[in-house]
Formats: C-alpha cells, sequence, structure tokens
C-alpha cells in the first residue's frame, strides 16, 4: 500500500504542477508539452484505479492524436501572441466576474450533492457476470454487446464526419497534377510500351 500511496502522491503531483504551467506559461509550445505531461499522468493514476483501458485510450487519443494535433497547429501557425495579450486586460474584469458566476454554481451543485444509497454497494455490479475477466475485457463486452448498436452508430457518425472533412477540404488547383485511377486502370501495353528493334553499330 505505501509504493500504491507514494505512486499516487507523485502522478497527482506532478499532474497539479503541469497543469499550472499550461494556463501559466508564456510560450504556447510549452503549454502543450506540459499538457502531454499531464496527460500521461493522469493515465497512470487510472492506471493505480484499475482501469487501464481508460489510461490506454488517454495515450492513444489525447496524446497520440489531441495534443500532437495542438502542438502541430500552435508550431505551424504564424500568431503574434504578443498582439493579442495587448487588449486583454480590458476583459479581465468580465472574466472575473464569469469565473465567480460559474464556481458560485459549482459550489452549490456539490453543496447539495448526496449519493444514493445503494451507490456504493453497486459500483461493482457490472463486473459480476464478467469473473476473472479483465477490466478491458469487461468493458469490451458489455461494449459490443449491451451497446453494440450505440457504438456503430458512434462510429458511423465519426466516418461521416471525417468523410465532411475530406470533402470540405479537396479542391482542385489549375496546374496541379492529380492521379486519375482511372485512366491508370484503362491504360493498355500498348498505350506506354513501345518495342523497337535496333541493329548492331547504329545505336546511340
Amino acid at each position: 500500500m505505501i509504493i500504491q500511496a507514494l505512486a499516487f502522491y507523485l502522478f497527482a503531483g506532478i499532474l497539479v504542477v503541469s497543469a499550472l504551467m499550461v494556463i501559466s506559461a508564456r510560450n504556447p509550445v510549452h503549454s502543450v508539452l506540459f499538457l502531454i505531461l499531464g496527460f500521461f499522468n493522469s493515465a497512470g493514476l487510472f492506471i493505480l484505479l484499475g482501469a487501464e483501458f481508460v489510461a490506454m485510450i488517454m495515450v492513444i487519443v489525447y496524446v497520440g492524436a489531441v495534443a500532437v494535433l495542438f502542438l502541430f497547429v500552435v508550431m505551424m501557425l504564424d500568431i503574434s501572441f504578443a498582439d493579442l495579450r495587448k487588449g486583454a486586460m480590458q476583459y479581465v474584469p468580465v472574466g472575473l466576474a464569469i469565473g465567480a458566476v460559474l464556481l458560485t454554481e459549482l459550489v452549490m451543485a456539490y453543496g447539495v450533492w448526496a449519493f444514493a444509497p445503494d451507490a456504493l454497494a453497486n459500483r461493482g455490479a457490472p463486473l459480476i457476470r464478467f469473473e476473472g475477466a479483465t477490466n478491458a475485457e469487461s468493458l469490451g463486452q458489455v461494449l459490443y454487446t449491451d451497446y453494440v448498436l450505440a457504438f456503430q452508430l458512434a462510429g458511423l457518425i465519426l466516418f461521416v464526419a471525417m468523410v465532411g472533412a475530406i470533402v470540405l477540404t479537396l479542391r482542385t488547383r489549375p496546374g496541379v497534377r492529380r492521379q486519375n485511377v482511372g485512366e491508370q486502370h484503362a491504360r493498355k501495353r500498348e498505350d506506354v510500351l513501345e518495342i523497337r528493334k535496333v541493329t548492331p553499330g547504329t545505336g546511340v
């Protein structure tokens, strides 16, 4: 238990520090790097909780896709952050007022929070029929049996979004050579191959 406690405090401490550095670092690239560090430590906390599938998703999706995409966007876009900060101080009072309202709502929501009488007893109920299975196996069996329609619907929505993004960015530009698969498949050997007889001594 001492090792688990030390690991928890290590991951949690680094996570809190990295979260503070994300919002306080002046360089946006450094902010994204601290964000990646925070994701890795969040994955470590999920592993300590026994949710290795969520930890894997945290590393693969958030670190491997979202955070790296943020990093590429920040590095590729030529944004003058000094110009953006010039008029930022005039919005500080409005931001503080909105933050105070949100903090008040959170305090009021958590002030009346109460667990159901059987919540603690039922928190392990979904794993009863999967005795001996790991967290990922149990989640997969539930996802692909009870919620298979919702899973397929989510995949269809993501597929439509991907096709829509490709269609929106697909533009025909003059002077750019593009691949024509139909013409490639329709070509015959006679169109691209010519056999000539060269007599000795007449070659170039």
